[in-house]
């Protein structure tokens, strides 16, 4: 009973410090220079970005056009049923907002983290690259960056700031909840559970 109360304890321990770095990590902008700026993909709605896809690609848009980098990557396939991809309408929004068609360059087949991180770090391989400014939602932040570093690329985060999906509480709350346990399925197997899934 008594290792049981303890390993209760050492897991709500665990799961609050990750909960803070979760938090700290999403407040930081850590904007800067580097090799390229990678939007990580969200919903699309037949061609158009959902809010928290908009709001991803607007901040992304808005650091190009600062001049932190000379590449956009956009990332992200399609679910069953989907008419286009998200790395599709994330490079027709960065084009329709001045981004120049010849700096975009992305992945379109990936439908989960992991696998969109492993294709960009390829991306940025292939071209002997290996910095990114990385545009997602503030909760998301701490894992994408995690599998960054893991994947040999000096990683660096930009969350959005307008993203609706962490203007309510509690979808705020599920998003950090469902961070903690991709975190969690990431530290022991290397893996992504998110596979079919996206946000709306």
């Amino acid at each position: 009973m008594r290792l049981g109360v303890a390993a209760l304890a050492i897991l709500g321990l665990s799961a609050a410090a990750t909960t803070f770095r979760i938090w700290q990590q999403g407040q930081q902008d850590e904007r800067r220079p580097a090799d390229a700026i990678v939007v990580l993909g969200a919903a699309q709605y037949d061609g158009r970005p959902s809010p928290v896809f908009a709001a991803r690609l607007s901040h992304a848009v808005e650091l190009y056009h600062d001049g932190l980098a000379p590449l956009f990557v956009v990332t992200g396939g399609k679910i069953p049923g989907d008419t286009t991809t998200e790395a599709a309408v994330a490079r027709q929004y960065a084009i329709d907002h001045g981004v120049p068609a010849s700096a975009i360059i992305g992945e379109d087949e990936a439908r989960n983290t992991l696998s969109s991180m492993r294709s960009v770090a390829a991306l940025l391989e292939a071209r002997g690259l290996d910095s990114a400014l990385f545009v997602s939602d503030p909760t998301h932040m701490l894992r994408v960056l995690r599998m960054a570093a893991d994947l040999g690329i000096a990683g660096y985060g930009s969350p959005t700031t307008t993203s609706p999906a962490m203007a309510d509480p509690v979808t705020r709350f599920q998003a950090t909840v469902h961070e903690l346990g991709a975190l969690g399925v990431y530290f022991v197997t290397g893996g992504d559970p998110e596979a079919g899934a996206t946000l709306p």
